[in-house]
């Protein structure tokens, strides 16, 4: 089995998060109790519980950029990204930074676009033209 990474994280509504996770990204959802459900985040396990969620500032330096912080996202692959992107996009996303090259013709060129989900949680989706890119130095 490969690795697969776990985050669990609080949002205040179940009801909600299933409608954003599964229906606007397109998540399979997994497990749940009355407290808490986990969804298929594209490939890893993310488990989303009651409770008061994270506090966030844009104090994120990246490029010309201050992203909110913490953070969490997915690496997808170009055409994948640009799909969610559109998906997004269709749905009225609000974007924190909407989808865009960052770092173009430089190492670690990359498609990006934050989002916050329904909760204030922030969200980050990049593509890389290449496995390669993704931890290209400066």
């Amino acid at each position: 089995m490969p690795s697969i990474f776990h985050f669990a994280f609080n949002v205040t509504d179940l009801a909600q998060a299933r409608s954003f996770y599964g229906q606007t990204l397109g998540c399979r959802e997994g497990r749940s109790t009355d407290t808490w459900v986990d969804f298929d985040f594209f490939g890893h396990q993310i488990s989303l519980h009651l409770g008061e969620p994270f506090a966030t500032a844009r104090t994120g330096r990246v490029g010309d950029a201050m992203v909110p912080m913490p953070h969490f996202g997915a690496i997808l692959e170009l055409p994948a990204w640009r799909a969610l992107a559109d998906r997004l996009a269709a749905a009225g996303c609000a974007f924190v930074l909407p989808p865009q090259v960052r770092f173009k013709g430089q190492p670690g060129e990359q498609w990006t676009m934050f989002f916050l989900d329904p909760f204030g949680n922030p969200i980050e989706f990049k593509a890389f033209a290449t496995e390669d890119a993704i931890y290209a130095h400066q």
